[in-house]
């Protein structure tokens, strides 16, 4: 049996309209990579064609059943063959020399692995606000998101992704980060790909979605900051976790 040198994951709840494209984007990018590439798709309470479409178009599946989205992840990276991981979202999409720059970052042993810029798959004024903030964001923190990339190993020992229900994402950078900073690497972000994300909820429900809410909701955060979180949650399952049962 050849040797899987990367496993990419992908968690997907009920991503039957998306799942085919996300695969295919990273069946271009591994086209121009050299070595062997795996794609994990975590059906999580799949209960469309999601499973389906995926083992058709090459994909191996696990089923996971957690409501929340780093032990989803985890699923995908304790399942993988590869020595180098890469993580992103089912209606996302990879630029195709994404695995050859982060699998050649990651060998250079200058990192300890990171991310990729973000940019949407198409743009309105709302959108083009979102994006500017974005980069903002990522530009002053360092602590880019997006398509995660490093080894299983690093993932192993830092314990998998953040488990927490939301910016789980950004938890786990700070640790990627916080290891790599012992062992005298970077946490690092692509600079010739990036990530294609998707305007499925924008397309749905308006492009000034999250002005809206962060303005509707602006109770509901305050209080969270502060630790009480009951109606945060119920807000997280609203436009996350039931999303893709309604759409």
């Amino acid at each position: 049996m050849s040797k899987t040198h990367v496993s990419v994951i992908v968690p997907a709840h009920n991503e039957e309209k998306y799942v085919k494209r996300c695969i295919d984007s990273i069946k271009k990018a591994a086209s121009h990579f050299k070595g062997n590439v795996e794609v994990i798709v975590v059906c999580n309470r799949c209960t469309d064609r999601t499973e389906e479409i995926a083992l058709e178009n090459g994909a191996r599946v696990v089923r996971n059943v957690d409501r929340c989205i780093a032990r989803v992840r985890n699923a995908g990276i304790q399942a993988a063959q590869g020595g180098v991981i890469l993580t992103m979202d089912c209606d996302n999409r990879m630029t195709p020399g994404t695995i050859r720059e982060a699998y050649s970052k990651l060998k250079s042993g200058e990192y300890i692995g990171g991310g990729t810029p973000i940019r949407f798959e198409r743009y309105s004024f709302p959108l083009f606000l979102n994006d500017m903030m974005c980069r903002a964001g990522f530009k002053l923190t360092g602590l880019y998101c997006g398509i995660f990339w490093a080894e299983k190993n690093t993932f192993e020992a830092i314990g998998g992704f953040v488990d927490k229900r939301a910016m789980e994402d950004v938890a786990t950078a700070k640790n990627l980060r916080k290891y790599g900073k012992s062992l005298g690497k970077k946490y690092g972000v692509l600079q010739k790909n990036y990530l294609i994300n998707s305007t499925r909820k924008y397309d749905d429900l308006g492009d000034w979605l999250y002005y809206k809410l962060m303005i509707k909701n602006a109770g509901t955060l305050i209080k969270a900051a502060f630790g009480h979180t009951e109606e945060y949650e119920k807000l997280l399952d609203e436009m996350f976790y039931e999303y893709n049962d309604r759409h």
